[in-house]
């Protein structure tokens, strides 16, 4: 089974400069807690990436003002991503070894095409699998 099978496609993006209030909205519109951060719109080139808990701990737990605060103040980069043809174990394993919940999926350019996260896993994987990822994704380092 490949990424492409269970990845969510066409995930909504925003840009570095996308204020956080943008990036709540996309949150909120799409029920997600990651939001892949792309250098433009067009070519949806891999920069980052936002979540929920970034925002919470770089942002507000820090003090700073949301309001005025723009994606790339808080987003991780550089990131991990997988291919779409790569398999699912494969995937498993980057989220595993790096301890995320959700990775964005790239195509040969390094466009965002989607992402895959634990639910995803949890719907197309054997239990034993899911299990296994879920324990390591959660196990402090």
């Amino acid at each position: 089974m490949t990424v492409s099978t269970v990845m969510t496609e066409n995930p909504a993006c925003c840009t570095p400069n996308s204020s956080l209030t943008e990036v709540a909205r996309l949150m909120v519109d799409n029920d997600c807690g990651e939001i892949p951060v792309v250098e433009d719109m067009l070519s949806r080139k891999l920069a980052g990436v936002i979540t929920d808990r970034d925002i919470a701990t770089r942002i507000v737990a820090a003090g700073k003002n949301s309001a005025d605060a723009k994606a790339s103040d808080c987003m991780t980069t550089p990131c991990v991503s997988v291919d779409a043809d790569a398999s699912l174990e494969t995937c498993c394993e980057v989220m595993e070894s790096n301890k995320i919940r959700r990775v964005p999926v790239v195509n040969d350019q390094g466009g965002v095409i989607g992402i895959v996260s634990l639910a995803d896993v949890v719907r197309s994987a054997s239990a034993s699998t899911t299990a296994e990822v879920v324990r390591e994704v959660s196990t402090d380092v």
